[in-house]
């Protein structure tokens, strides 16, 4: 999948479009960064991904996920409508194609706050436009800490996302960059640098040969 003609760079090069992945296990920090990535960027927009499980208190549908049940989901599979989609504690978690089709159509980045599987996934059928971002706990007991803090997830449901936590640190060389949130502020400018970093790529600024070829015919005029 290509993705689509970006917004005008400060330099007047048009540029591809990117699909920003951040993931990082339950409790580490991914979902905070990606808000504060949302509320300073107009050129990115927030994947929203489908789920078989109950709303949280709070959530609202359509804005933190598509809500959805078995039978709907399963459709959407058989159909093809997701990019990616993954068992997550004993729900399932899909992005619609159709929504970020139409963000890249736009001209915005789309940002993704999924797991390894969604991420592995995703980066097979999109290559190249797709950066990956994966951020660590500062440590295992830190990330229980922060869990139980919630407050929202019984005592079963915490050990089962600790245990998951260690199956997806596994996974960490399968990004492109890894971070520690030891400080939220920290991580959060390092993912902001990296995705502009990627922005200003050379294989993903498609109006710089217009524009080098334009500096060489006023270079001969002189």
């Amino acid at each position: 999948m290509a993705a689509s003609i970006a917004p005008d760079h400060p330099n007047h090069f048009k540029r591809r479009g990117i699909l920003f992945v951040v993931s990082s296990p339950s409790g580490a920090g991914k979902s905070t960064i990606s808000r504060r990535l949302l509320d300073g960027d107009k050129e990115l927009t927030m994947s929203v991904s489908a789920t078989t499980r109950a709303p949280r208190p709070g959530e609202v549908d359509g804005k933190d996920y598509h809500f959805v049940a078995l039978e709907q989901f399963r459709e959407m599979v058989a159909n093809h409508e997701f990019l990616e989609w993954a068992h997550v504690f004993g729900n399932r978690y899909g992005t619609p194609r159709a929504a970020v089709e139409e963000a890249l159509a736009s001209g915005r980045d789309v940002l993704f706050d999924i797991d390894w599987q969604g991420a592995q996934q995703l980066y097979q059928r999109a290559g190249g436009d797709v950066v990956r971002v994966f951020i660590f706990p500062p440590s295992m007991a830190e990330l229980e800490r922060r869990l139980r803090a919630r407050a929202t997830d019984s005592e079963e449901v915490i050990q089962g996302r600790m245990s998951r936590a260690a199956a997806e640190i596994s996974h960490w060389d399968g990004y492109d960059y890894v971070l520690v949130n030891d400080d939220v502020d920290r991580c959060y400018e390092d993912v902001k640098t990296i995705l502009a970093a990627e922005r200003l790529k050379r294989s993903r600024q498609t109006g710089l040969i217009g524009y080098v070829r334009k500096l060489m015919t006023e270079g001969s005029g002189d």
